[in-house]
């Protein structure tokens, strides 16, 4: 059993496939890919797709590389699919990026469909007290939502820039005979002396080592020569 997203136009994000099997009453569900917009639906054809008498859902996460606020969308409904069917869901091996998500979010970062799994109410005695003391207050969804919009944003210029940073410690390498790491930090010292961002270091840096490339901007040179000098020291 496999669920792909229809082929994706050129520089939309990469899509999801869900591969899975049923084992006696149990599915187990791989997800590959990103939890971006459209992944919820992915998944509601993978769990309509499955057979009847179902008793529990498990989705291994491991091969999710990347997830957007559109993966809240995705748990939410494994989290209704678990009411609906009277059924434990489980989504477990969560890393890297999605990770920092489910944290970001508040979740259960082991499993964030922990507390929202299939599980009968508790009966209430009718000389039971009602619970006393102020209650937690939760996060206001809005913020929290803008949170993650302005965290996954980040992530995704990071990994944008990511080539042009590792190109520019290249050339500083070969250059000036340096290690990784010492290049690294020349790009991150001469972006703070010259309150460049960083990737503008990078591809100025990059550019300039092009045999008809221009130089880096008076600022950028400088700050980059302070870096080198203290790297030297």
């Amino acid at each position: 059993m496999t669920s792909a997203a229809p082929p994706r136009l050129a520089g939309s994000p990469a899509t999801l496939v869900i591969d899975g099997r049923v084992d006696t009453d149990r599915a187990l569900l791989a997800p590959r890919g990103e939890l971006v917009h459209g992944c919820a639906d992915i998944l509601a054809e993978v769990l309509a797709a499955l057979p009847a008498g179902i008793g529990r859902v498990d989705l291994d996460m491991g091969d999710v590389t990347f997830m957007d606020t559109a993966g809240l969308q995705f748990l939410d409904l494994l989290g209704g699919y678990s009411h609906r069917q009277a059924v434990p869901v489980t989504a477990t091996n969560w890393h890297g990026q999605p990770l920092r998500i489910l944290e970001l979010a508040g979740l259960d970062t082991s499993d964030p469909l922990r507390a929202t799994a299939h599980r009968p109410e508790p009966e209430r005695k009718p000389e039971q007290e009602p619970e006393t003391g102020p209650p937690a207050a939760p996060s206001p969804p809005a913020e929290q939502l803008h949170v993650l919009q302005e965290e996954v944003e980040q992530l995704r210029r990071a990994i944008a820039s990511r080539p042009v940073i590792d190109q520019a410690r290249g050339v500083l390498m070969a250059l000036h005979a340096c290690t990784s790491d010492e290049a690294w930090h020349i790009l991150r010292e001469a972006s703070q002396l010259s309150n460049t961002k960083l990737r503008t270091v990078a591809a100025a840096v990059t550019a300039g080592a092009e045999s008809d490339g221009p130089p880096p901007p008076p600022e950028v040179r400088t700050a980059l020569r302070t870096a080198l000098a203290r790297l030297r020291r």
